[in-house]
């Protein structure tokens, strides 16, 4: 849960999602980050996030793209500064679209491939029970608190539209502080040494 509560990525493009749209497409969005989470899921399951983890050159690669995309989304946000428009019922954009954002966010991120492969497994403990069933109950448990909790951001974040609205301004530093976050996000990954 601790894990899933450090907002990240999927959370700050989740709330990002419910100030700039619709209370459903910040769940929409919630659900995309979400299912981003099931390739690592099934590349810890089948023992590919231990090649990933050997084969430093692959792990870079994802994380060189991963730092690019999450460069290229902040420096959107700040690029495009004051120009959030807030329109009822939302954007324009499709759930299909806002689906794939979040998909590949949580694609291109590394870390969560290290996470399945060793911060999960240190609970699994019952080999009676099969360790295959317990990787997938934990997984399924924490894709469902990640669903739950960002589903949480984004309608608190989506109640404080309208006060948001009413200040320009504010509407700016929020976006700005958001491209900035991204943009520290990418850093730190670039940065970080797994």
């Amino acid at each position: 849960m601790v894990v899933v509560l450090i907002p990240g990525t999927g959370v700050i493009y989740t709330v990002s999602t419910a100030l700039a749209g619709s209370r459903r497409q910040s769940i929409v969005a919630a659900l995309g980050c979400t299912l981003g989470i099931i390739p690592h899921l099934i590349a810890g399951f089948l023992g590919i996030s231990a090649l990933l983890h050997i084969s430093s050159r692959v792990f870079q690669i994802v994380k060189i793209v991963g730092v690019i995309y999450l460069a290229y989304l902040g420096y959107g946000l700040l690029r495009n500064s004051g120009k959030i428009e807030f329109k009822e019922g939302g954007f324009k954009e499709r759930d299909l679209k806002i689906v794939g954002k979040g998909i590949l966010l949580n694609l291109l991120n590394p870390k969560l491939t290290l996470f399945f492969l060793s911060f999960l497994p240190q609970f699994l403990t019952d080999s009676e029970r099969g360790y295959s069933i317990q990787m997938a109950s934990l997984s399924l448990v924490f894709m469902g608190m990640t669903f739950v909790v960002f589903v949480l951001y984004g309608i608190l974040a989506n109640s404080f539209k309208k006060l948001i609205q009413r200040s320009r301004v504010l509407t700016e530093r929020i976006q700005q502080c958001f491209g900035v976050i991204i943009i520290g996000f990418a850093a730190k990954l670039a940065l970080s040494d797994n």
